[in-house]
């Protein structure tokens, strides 16, 4: 079984082809750091600005960092359930 983790640098998950974190990275991320949404909010936002300097590169028309934010940290800064960003609210 693979591991739902980022594809790089066109951050898909290497399980599900899905925008990563997918909802069962997510789920991975939360039991991960279970107790410590601080240190899990900080990581993924360093991740988002790889994505971000990776997507810009590759990509023909950079992401929007609207559009990046609820991917990587609109659900976890919430609290909200791993399959639900913060604008889909």
């Amino acid at each position: 079984m693979q591991r739902h983790a980022p594809v790089k640098p066109i951050w898909i998950c290497a399980a599900c082809a899905h925008p990563w974190p997918c909802g069962n990275a997510r789920l991975n991320l939360l039991v991960e750091y279970h107790g410590d949404r601080k240190t899990m909010a900080l990581d993924l936002a360093g991740l988002m600005s790889e994505a971000s300097e990776d997507l810009t590169r590759i990509c023909p028309k950079p992401p929007d960092p609207m559009d990046l934010y609820p991917r990587f940290l609109g659900w976890a800064r919430r609290g909200a359930p791993p399959n639900v960003g913060y604008f889909d609210r």
